[in-house]
């Protein structure tokens, strides 16, 4: 069995939300289940929750290097992707000083994997779970495959929370979805203009990120719109043979 913490030294804020009327008796469960788990799993478990996010800046970088190749459109969606995980992040943080819920560790005094945080470090929502959502949905629009991996990534990261004693299941569900919604409205406002975020590339310092010869969209360069070739004028309308 891997090493726990203790918790029990830790008080709750007596002003904070009490998160175990919720789904309390379900986190427990959790919790127990990683205390008689196989030492290894739990160190794998652990070490996912502590640094798995870092799994995603490798994907969004794997996407705006594929994206680079493929024009400045994409170019803008896959650097929009960061972007666009800081802001779930803030919506997420915002939303913990509102709510003010005690972390479980504290609220039940268990004996968790995780060290457990000081009081005011609020627990709803997750934010580990709320930025791996909002990665994975921003990495859809760029990547259908990557995208994919990183909604696998980002459900094992809501899970890992729980099973460190981090989060009650609530903390980590309300976080999906809120990176998802945030995600999904902010990379659509980014599809709106993306053919102007992309000409301020071309035109800006981030000109030279992908292969020359890209450009925003529109009628490629050196191209004849098509219709008549080039050639002679056309005849004037008459009868065949010459004049009347």
């Amino acid at each position: 069995m891997a090493a726990l913490t203790a918790t029990g030294t830790v008080p709750a804020d007596p002003s904070a939300f009490d998160g175990s009327t919720v789904d309390g008796t379900a986190y427990l469960d959790v919790v127990h289940t990683a205390q008689t788990a196989p030492g290894w799993l739990d160190r794998i478990v652990g070490d996912y929750s502590t640094y798995g996010l870092a799994l995603f800046a490798v994907l969004m970088l794997v996407a705006w290097w594929r994206a680079r190749g493929r024009g400045p459109e994409h170019a803008a969606r896959a650097l929009a992707v960061p972007l666009v995980t800081v802001a779930a992040f803030a919506v997420s943080s915002l939303l913990k000083s509102v709510v003010r819920e005690a972390r479980p560790c504290q609220s039940l005094h268990v004996t968790v994997l995780e060290a457990c945080p000081a009081p005011g470090d609020w627990s709803f929502p997750s934010n580990h779970a709320t930025l791996a959502a909002a990665a994975a949905v921003a990495l859809l629009f760029v990547s259908r495959r990557l995208g994919a991996v990183a909604l696998v990534a980002a459900a094992l990261m809501a899970a890992s929370r729980v099973w460190v004693g981090a989060h009650y299941p609530h903390d980590v569900l309300v976080g999906l979805l809120l990176g998802a919604a945030v995600a999904a409205l902010a990379t659509w406002a980014v599809r709106r203009r993306q053919d102007a975020l992309a000409e301020r590339l071309v035109r800006g310092p981030c000109g030279p990120c992908w292969p020359p010869g890209d450009q925003p969209r529109g009628r490629p360069r050196g191209r004849r719109p098509r219709g008549r070739p080039r050639g002679r004028p056309r005849a004037a309308n008459g009868p065949p043979g010459g004049s009347a």
